[in-house]
């Protein structure tokens, strides 16, 4: 896969991204109670409890992005014929799941 050299000629819209930035920060308080509930010694299982829901919160968070990017950058290259756009993606999809 080859690095990408240039900036991409179109922009990128994020329809969702009012949606995502307000999980993102519900998120971030999140992440700051399980904080507090270490530093306070709460039960092992409450607190991993908690991970799984950020964890999940973070996940639904990470397909409304790739939606978008697929509804909007994808098209676009698609039309422009960009594979690297394409692999890019599947790169990114890649990490994702992991």
């Amino acid at each position: 896969m080859t690095k990408n050299t240039h900036p991409h000629e179109h922009t990128h819209e994020h329809p969702n991204k009012k949606n995502v930035i307000n999980r993102l920060a519900r998120i971030i308080g999140h992440l700051e109670g399980i904080k507090r509930m270490v530093e306070n010694d709460v039960d092992c299982s409450d607190i991993l409890i908690q991970l799984s829901a950020v964890r999940s919160a973070l996940n639904n968070t990470g397909k409304i992005i790739l939606s978008d990017h697929i509804n909007h950058c994808l098209l676009h290259a698609y039309e422009e014929n960009d594979t690297e756009i394409i692999e890019k993606l599947n790169d990114a999809i890649g990490k994702f799941l992991k």
